[in-house]
């Protein structure tokens, strides 16, 4: 991924830098917010920015709004100034990275900043088959539909098909239709001219011009607005764009590559999505199979996991044991490989010993439910209030992190800052909050 640190390299900040790079992330650096965003207006490919403190957030995060730019800002500063963390919160910041900065908070920060792995493991033969349909393919230019439960790897998929293509020497671009707001997904596709809106203070590239010569993953496509999805077919049928505000076509060329988790056909059938671009698109169509449906994977899967959060966490590298392997081919997976790389995750951190037991292995749903029968269960929930479960929730995972903030917000699903300030509000209530892992930030 591509990060855009703004702020000098000297001193914490380029000690965080070192660390991105270290995890895998490409750096770009701006002295100022106005040579920041001549930098992100000119290269679609940037994934994330982090701002140093010493510049106004706030006006950064306004700036990329104003020109619809869909780039997550991550405020960094040194807990000198509390209030200036905060307030960078409230002015849009996604999140805050203290200085000197924590590794394993950059990895969680820049591992979901670029979403899934990118890595590809494969010993089923059930998605060794998939796999093979899709090397088949990977040599044309056509179009491709990969469709897939959420979570059972089909961005993996799609990478790979662009290592194996003959556009592999080109970048590949991914766009996020899903998590990116209406109003922002044509700018972000086709990009603008200078004037195109209120807030266009100059042309800005967008996603299909930053991919030419290479591929442009369209994740979750079924989420596009339908008069959006027009425009696109007129792309793909001409190889051409329009700009926003522009009055010259924009030749591209460009491999298109798509996801769904959705039925596309009966999509088409209610209205929601135009068949004729179902039809462009499906020139040639793959199924990521769930995790259920590959269970030769899970063991391999697994190792890998446990190593990735060992690596991540400092942490030695660890076996899964027998029984844990058992446990885990024995699940129903309703969150495919991403539900596996969570609960791994959470096993690295919780596990004794030389190896990880079943007792490390947390599952949810009901399988989890009847392989761990809990006396009570969901029912001794009831009658309790929503925000005294949520306090024990938190309260308990911190204690089994010994502490530690980063790994408690990881597996609890929420930011670092959430997470401090419920422990922060819990305090104040004169509960027993675990107090912090050794050296490391409150």
């Amino acid at each position: 991924m591509k990060v855009l640190i703004i702020g000098s390299l000297a001193g914490d900040l380029g000690q965080a830098a070192q660390i991105a790079i270290a995890r895998g992330a490409r750096l770009r650096q701006a002295d100022t917010v106005d040579q920041a965003l001549s930098q992100l207006r000119g290269d679609a490919r940037l994934d994330l920015v982090l701002c140093d403190l010493a510049h106004d957030v706030g006006a950064v995060v306004r700036a990329l709004a104003a020109e619809r730019m869909a780039v997550p800002v991550v405020a960094c500063g040194t807990n000198a100034d509390p209030d200036a963390a905060v307030r960078a919160i409230q002015a849009g910041a996604r999140e805050f990275l203290p200085l000197p900065p924590d590794p394993d908070l950059i990895a969680a920060i820049l591992e979901a900043a670029s979403g899934e792995s990118h890595t590809m493991i494969v010993q089923d033969p059930v998605m060794a088959a998939a796999v093979r349909r899709a090397e088949q393919v990977a040599k044309s230019d056509a179009s491709v539909l990969i469709a897939g439960e959420s979570g059972t790897g089909k961005e993996i998929l799609a990478r790979h098909i662009h290592r194996r293509s003959r556009r592999s020497g080109g970048p590949f671009v991914a766009l996020n239709c899903a998590a990116i707001p209406e109003n922002l997904l044509e700018s972000e596709l086709f990009g603008h001219e200078k004037g195109a809106f209120s807030g266009a203070l100059a042309r800005r590239i967008g996603k299909f011009e930053a991919a030419e010569g290479g591929t442009l993953l369209l994740d979750e496509i079924s989420e596009m607005d339908v008069r959006l999805q027009a425009k696109l077919l007129r792309a793909l049928q001409e190889r051409e764009i329009d700009r926003l505000g522009g009055d010259t076509p924009v030749k591209v060329n460009v491999r298109i590559l798509a996801t769904t988790n959705r039925d596309l056909p009966c999509e088409a059938r209610q209205g929601r999505f135009r068949e004729d671009l179902y039809f462009r698109l499906n020139v040639v169509s793959l199924t990521v199979p769930s995790l259920r449906d590959r269970p030769g994977d899970i063991p391999m899967l697994a190792a890998h996991f446990a190593r990735k959060y060992a690596d991540v966490n400092g942490l030695p590298h660890r076996p899964l044991s027998p029984h844990a392997i058992l446990r885990l081919a024995s699940h129903g997976w309703r969150g495919n490989v991403r539900e596996l790389e969570n609960t791994i995750h959470r096993a690295v951190l919780l596990a004794d010993g030389s190896e990880i037991g079943v007792e490390a292995i947390e599952l949810t749903g009901a399988a989890a439910r009847a392989a761990n029968p809990e006396p009570g269960g969901i029912a001794s929930l009831v009658g309790r209030k929503m925000e005294e479960v949520e306090r024990d929730l938190i309260i308990e995972t911190v204690h089994r992190t010994l502490g530690n903030r980063t790994h408690a917000a990881t597996i609890l699903g929420i930011s670092i800052r959430a997470l401090r300030n419920k422990l922060k509000d819990y305090s104040a209530q004169g509960l027993a909050v675990p107090p912090p892992a050794a050296g490391a930030a409150a």
